[in-house]
């Protein structure tokens, strides 16, 4: 039997086991979830030892637990290191859900006509996370394997993989391979395949304004002294300028923008703006003079207010003026900025622009540096030939939104590249109410997946 033809024997069995590890609420951020996140953990290891891989272990952390297993075919093959994970962002606001979030229902859509997984974790990323697993049992079970596999799957990924860096720093020799494979972001369209070459670095924080101990009375001190919601909002308006450039001095120091080549075939490869809006349901959009919308959301930092608050919110009215505002602030980081750099900048100037009738306090959050593949490497060019394999036509290296900020440490710490290689739609609703994965695209990438390994293999 080949491997494509155990794929196809087992499609129902495929989709249900999916089903079912989706069905476990593991939302790393909340402790409630704590027990789902460890059974969620335990699940995955099950499905790695049922696949046929030699190991498949639970290692502890100070949070949630890493799942590692691997099969060794022979050590002086080359190894295909895969890491992904099972943890998943909370579900709110649940109302918004056209289906229980954790209950996996299948319906068509425009972007799936064949239908697509709807279901909080079905594409980030335990969807694209099982791909592999699925592909190496096909491989494994019908003897066709090429090359040796490790699996890495962390529950820690949402709130920034805190205890991932100590793990591969402590287990660097178990880990060691020749190349890291990861489905966790997305491709352009099913007739305009995509390979991942940049991911944005993220740093995140908290920021307060306070201008007195206590709220205070607005009739007896309005007028009189700073409403630090006042302050604060004018504090971050100014940092863009009419051309939407952020003001922060220095900032875009480090910026490297891709060559003229790379970009002229972004400007060439297929994005429509209406489909663009329409995912989300925005009015129009916004971004740095000079630049089109995907270059403001690949190769271009940004950054933006995720929360504010401050003051009475509560039903009714009530005549205060606050004492203290708030707000979190998150900036998305390109090519050579450094996460700890931009945070320290931020800082100071954010503090260096409050007048001296408030008091200002930030906090830093997690963050990770940005991540740039090389397109000219053995593994780059087994992943453009496998899709191609699959697609019929070349694939466009693209420059992702997000943020995966533990794969820079991977080079860091392991000194491997990463290929980004990943299976969703962006209108698949990530992070969002009624996220889905299409069918197609499990499918299709459970077919990708064995490609990869053979043209790897075969150029090592």
């Amino acid at each position: 039997m080949t491997t494509q033809e155990y794929i196809d024997q087992h499609r129902d069995r495929f989709l249900e086991e999916l089903k079912a590890l989706i069905r476990i609420p593991s939302i790393s951020t909340a402790s409630e979830h704590k027990e789902d996140t460890r059974r969620c953990a335990a699940n995955v290891q099950e499905y790695l030892v049922r696949a046929g891989l030699d190991k498949a272990e639970l290692y502890p952390t100070d949070g949630h637990p890493i799942v590692y297993g691997e099969k060794i075919i022979d050590a002086s093959l080359p190894t295909v290191l895969i890491y992904g994970h099972y943890d998943v962002q909370p579900a709110d606001p649940l109302d918004e859900w056209e289906t229980p979030p954790f209950e996996p229902t299948v319906k068509k859509t425009p972007h799936h006509p064949e239908g697509a997984l709807f279901a909080r974790g079905a594409t980030d990323d335990k969807g694209q996370m099982f791909i592999h697993v699925k592909a190496v049992e096909a491989m494994i079970q019908t003897d066709s394997l090429p090359c040796n596999v490790k699996f890495m799957i962390e529950g820690e990924e949402e709130i920034g993989s805190p205890n991932l860096v100590p793990f591969i720093s402590e287990y660097k020799d178990m880990l060691a391979a020749d190349v890291i494979l990861v489905s966790d972001t997305s491709m352009l369209s099913k007739d305009a395949p995509s390979i991942t070459v940049g991911l944005r670095g993220l740093t995140y924080l908290d920021v307060k304004v306070r201008s007195a101990r206590a709220d205070m009375h607005s009739g007896l001190f309005g007028g009189a002294v700073a409403n630090p919601i006042n302050v604060l909002c004018d504090m971050i308006a100014s940092l863009k300028d009419e051309n939407k450039h952020i003001t922060i001095p220095g900032f875009y120091d480090d910026v490297e923008f891709p060559s003229d080549r790379d970009r002229q075939l972004m400007r060439d490869a297929p994005f429509d703006e209406q489909e663009y809006m329409d995912s989300p349901g925005v009015f129009g959009l916004e971004g740095e003079t000079g630049y089109t919308t995907y270059e403001r959301t690949g190769i271009l930092p940004t950054l933006d207010v995720n929360g504010i608050w401050g003051g009475f919110t509560g039903e009714g009215s009530k005549t205060v003026i606050p004492a203290v505002a708030n707000a979190k602030i998150s900036m998305r980081l390109v090519s050579n900025q450094d996460y700890k750099k931009i945070t320290k900048l931020f800082t100071e100037h954010f503090k260096s622009i409050a007048p001296d009738t408030v008091k200002v306090e930030v906090h830093p959050h997690h963050g990770g540096q940005p991540y740039v593949t090389p397109t000219d490497t053995d593994e780059y060019r087994a992943a453009a030939e496998a899709v191609k394999a699959a697609f019929g036509k070349e694939p466009v290296p693209m420059y992702e939104g997000g943020s995966i900020p533990i794969v820079s440490k991977f080079k860091e710490v392991l000194g491997i590249e990463t290929i980004l290689m990943g299976f969703g739609f962006d209108t698949d609703g990530l992070h969002s109410p009624n996220e889905h994965f299409g069918l197609w695209n499990f499918y299709k990438g459970i077919e990708v997946v064995p490609s990869f390994f053979a043209a790897y293999a075969a150029r090592k």
